[in-house]
């Protein structure tokens, strides 16, 4: 394990080193390439796997879906017109799919030069919905760890794979959680048998079973969303997502052999902190959607324990820590595992969020539609699941048995508007299902390896403004009222 005294240069570290990022059209990802490109233009090469989608090539992709995006606006600033010279040499999109073995590469030249050249891999692939088909999730999240993996052992000079987890892996446990990895086959409820082999056969069989039936897919959809959630709840993980990613981390633990290994397990990622500006962000969390449906007025309640807290870091602070841990950690031929977060050195409780809603919603009120001011009120909190059915069955249970005693007097009259009404309702249970988890979450996440990583910056000179990822250093207040709410609600609404 590193001392404390050991100082890393992570300029020097970037200087004519090959990186392989793979996921390279995600929010962090995208972060994470505008970063290297902006502080250090003397890296050697960006290998960047996209999947071609959409009948577009993935340079195209990459060209259209990526460049343009504002957030690339100060490299553009920077470089001016000689920009389109240094992504030309230094960039190289590879067309590929971690799902498949060898990345699904199919330019044998290409991979052959990847072999030669790669220093390090960072993978930000996963799929992040919570009820992801099982066969899909599964396919990214855990065997696509294990591709990656296989992929940088076959590498030469490859000293550092970052594999990019996420904190909740942990499920829904309380207290202290430490930096510790999953062993093979390891549950969270005790529950003996974890084997992902044969998870990988029952997704195989059941897809055949229902193929062989000739179900629809939307049929197909639901089976495979519905597998991965009875799956992870038998072994005691709230979802698909963190069930699968917890599956991936044990997968790459237990076959590195003597790779250095970087675990990265980022909280809950919201938007820009400082660079390359203030609020950039992308997709919408759970947090921001409640924010934003009150501030239109369309939310008129909150479910969380307002004294439990959410464990949230922006995500140039998650970047950041990345490239230190990259720097910090190559060639040590050992296993590390960095929680990113917040929660025991800068807590936000839940009670910051309405309050904080309110007071941006009340002074810059929201335009509708038909272009009236939007009036934020007190918000009802519920508390508990028990005050969440308490309060669904009086607005809407009794109005759905109302509802459902005059459709059957008029003769099923009122069948369209029942079924709406009913559907509308189990939607808002599931969506609470899901989430109930994490809005009543109680861990506070061990951070010990992180703040060691902090103190490897050097204290003097550009780096520790270039690469900081202290969460100490935030005004949530601030934050949110100033940066985030300002992000979401210009980039995402």
């Amino acid at each position: 394990m590193s001392t404390e005294t050991e100082v890393v240069s992570v300029l020097k570290y970037l200087d004519n080193k090959s990186i392989l990022v793979i996921g390279a059209a995600g929010f962090l990802a995208n972060i994470f390439v505008e970063k290297i490109l902006r502080v250090a233009p003397n890296v050697k090469k960006l290998y960047l796997l996209l999947r071609a989608s959409n009948g577009k090539s993935a340079t195209q992709r990459f060209n259209d879906e990526i460049l343009r995006k504002d957030l690339f606006k100060v490299v553009k600033e920077k470089y001016g017109p000689n920009l389109n010279q240094l992504i030309s040499e230094k960039v190289t999109i590879i067309d590929g799919d971690i799902c498949l073995d060898n990345l699904g590469l199919q330019d044998f030249d290409l991979a052959h030069d990847m072999i030669h050249q790669v220093d390090a891999i960072v993978n930000l692939a996963a799929t992040t919905k919570f009820d992801e088909r099982y066969d899909v999730a599964l396919g990214i999240n855990t065997l696509g760890a294990l591709n990656v993996l296989n992929f940088a052992k076959r590498c030469a000079k490859v000293k550092i794979l970052v594999h990019v987890s996420t904190a909740y892996v942990c499920g829904e446990k309380s207290g202290l959680i430490m930096e510790t990895p999953y062993r093979m086959g390891e549950t969270l409820n005790g529950t003996t048998g974890l084997d992902i082999n044969h998870e990988k056969k029952l997704v195989q069989e059941k897809l055949d079973q229902l193929r062989a039936i000739g179900a629809s897919s939307e049929t197909v959809t639901q089976a495979m969303k519905d597998l991965g959630l009875r799956r992870a709840k038998m072994y005691g993980w709230p979802n698909t997502y963190v069930f699968t990613k917890a599956m991936g981390e044990m997968m790459v633990g237990t076959k590195r052999e003597n790779l250095s290994l970087v675990l990265l397990r980022p909280s809950i990622i919201t938007s820009t902190f400082k660079e390359p500006f203030p609020g950039w962000t992308e997709g919408i969390r759970t947090i921001d959607s409640l924010a934003v449906g009150y501030g239109k007025g369309k939310l008129t309640c909150f479910l969380c324990d307002l004294n439990a807290i959410s464990d949230v870091l922006p995500a140039d602070m998650v970047v950041n820590s990345i490239l230190v841990s990259m720097a910090a950690q190559a060639g040590k031929q050992e296993e590390i595992i960095y929680h990113v977060g917040s929660s025991l050195r800068n807590p936000m409780r839940n009670e910051k969020f309405p309050e904080l809603a309110y007071r941006y919603f009340s002074t810059n009120p929201w335009i509708n539609k038909e272009g009236k001011v939007v009036r934020v009120g007190n918000i009802e909190i519920l508390d508990s699941m028990r005050s969440f059915h308490r309060y669904m069955t009086i607005r809407y249970l009794i109005s759905l048995k109302g509802l459902e005693l005059v459709n059957m007097v008029l003769c099923k009259l009122l069948e369209k508007e029942f079924k709406y009404f009913h559907r509308k309702i189990n939607f808002i249970y599931r969506l609470v299902d899901l989430y109930q988890p994490y809005l009543f979450f109680y861990g506070i996440f061990d951070d010990t390896n992180t703040e060691k990583l902090q103190k490897m910056v050097s204290k003097t000179g550009v780096e520790s403004e270039m690469f900081y990822f202290d969460p100490k250093v935030i005004d949530w207040d601030d934050y949110f009222l100033n940066t985030h709410v300002i992000g979401l609600l210009k980039y995402v609404f």
